[in-house]
């Protein structure tokens, strides 16, 4: 890898990495700011400012962006997550100064007519519905909601009709002109590009976006637990459980996430092997973590038969709470493989290459080298994975949202409760 980074005098900061046998580019404008900066009033701004921005500029119209990107061959898009914003294109190595104006174009002089607003905003009022629509969509919002209680982290990215009906174009550029700062965002760049090509691009195009950094948001409280289950017509139960985890910095990350994949992390973890493969209770069971810049989540989800709820998440618990001390060398071997061949499958691509290479300079302030993320896979051991997992069990009640029909969804949500409470005597002994 080729990766080359520079800060601008805006604080803006632009990282490449030049993969010379492509003859195309990934690059993109990620920016620190997302759900969780929104205040109660602002509940689904950064989102709708992320589908605004192709809606027109002050020298293109909305058909206009995408003709411009699509009649060289390349596509364009973004995404809006808790803590950032990505607004990103895919061309050929020569278009990439043309990709890079669109993309400051959209961001540094979006014309939000009031006409478009309107219209996307019923745009996004569909897409609302069509998440309520999608019970694994609905549940993870309940579960949101209780892990993150009056929280803007347990709010829905999407906001809701109410909300996006009081935004107008003077909300949404100063929203922009708040939260888009030089110091918190990145360019990133990968494929056939040229480091000082991209940054002499950059700092023309981007010199608007400077100042002091963004306001912080506020600080991320992990609830105290608890259920929540909500009664609907469907054909499955859909069971959702989390924990609180760790932040992007601990030192430990690496040996939850390993902890994560021995028991949800493929067809070959624990709970996959036991109720699928042994009971046939569900299609589909997995773990994740989330860290984030000052908390973590620890989810699981499964989907199983009204009436066998509750022995779903009885083995759940004793899955989960059995790993605990009884992890192999075996497990955590193969949990470090899947890890690495990941990590190292996803640098064949060179979309995955910018996105990572972002993320990193949002979180680490630098990219962090292969060899070094190698390095603190292999450092995990089956005693810190335990460590890591028994704290994970003592560091919070669970909270468990359950989507379904039956008397079973309050049996196997009360079933939850055994998870910390049968490790608690003997969490750090």
């Amino acid at each position: 890898m080729s990766v080359e980074i520079t800060k601008l005098p805006t604080g803006l900061t632009v990282v490449t990495d030049q993969m010379p046998h492509l003859e195309t580019a990934a690059l993109g404008v990620w920016a620190g700011v997302g759900g969780r900066d929104e205040k109660p009033d602002e509940h689904g701004i950064s989102h709708l400012l992320e589908h605004m921005a192709f809606k027109g500029t002050a020298t293109r119209s909305s058909r206009e962006i995408v003709e411009t990107i699509e009649a060289v061959g390349g596509d364009l898009n973004a995404a809006t997550s808790t803590e950032t914003t990505a607004y990103y294109a895919r061309v050929l190595k020569a278009d990439v100064p043309l990709a890079l104006d669109v993309l400051s174009d959209i961001l540094a002089h979006p014309s939000f007519e009031p006409e478009e607003l309107e219209r996307e905003k019923s745009v996004i009022v569909q897409e609302i519905g069509a998440s309520q629509d999608t019970p694994d969509d609905v549940v993870f919002d309940y579960l949101n909601e209780l892990c993150y209680p009056e929280q803007p982290m347990g709010r829905s990215l999407l906001g809701t009709p109410q909300t996006l009906k009081g935004f107008t174009r003077d909300t949404l550029r100063g929203y922009l002109s708040t939260h888009y700062r030089g110091p918190d965002m990145v360019v990133a760049a990968a494929g056939a590009v040229n480091h000082q090509q991209v940054v002499e691009e950059v700092s023309q195009r981007f010199a608007s976006f400077n100042g002091a950094p963004a306001p912080k948001p506020q600080p991320a409280l992990f609830g105290a637990g608890g259920v929540k289950v909500v009664h609907r017509d469907l054909e499955q139960a859909h069971l959702t459980l989390a924990l609180e985890g760790l932040p992007q910095l601990d030192p430990s990350l690496f040996s939850l996430q390993v902890f994560t994949n021995t028991i949800g992390g493929g067809m070959s973890s624990r709970l996959f092997q036991e109720v699928r493969e042994k009971r046939g209770l569900c299609y589909s069971i997995y773990t994740f973590h989330a860290p984030y810049s000052d908390t973590g989540f620890f989810g699981l989800y499964t989907g199983t038969d009204p009436a066998d709820a509750p022995e779903m998440m009885e083995v759940i618990v004793d899955v989960i709470g059995e790993a605990v001390d009884t992890l192999t060398e075996a497990e955590i071997a193969r949990a470090k493989a899947q890890m690495k061949a990941g990590l190292l499958m996803a640098l064949e691509s060179c979309s995955s290459r910018v996105e990572q290479l972002a993320r990193h300079v949002l979180v680490y302030g630098r990219p962090i080298p292969v060899p070094e993320l190698i390095a603190r896979i292999d450092a995990v051991s089956v005693e810190s994975a335990s460590k890591a997992a028994r704290a994970l069990l003592a560091r919070s009640r669970p909270a468990v949202a359950a989507l379904g029909s039956g008397q079973g969804l309050d049996t196997a949500a009360a079933f939850a409760e055994g998870l910390t409470r049968a490790k608690s005597q003997t969490s750090y002994h």
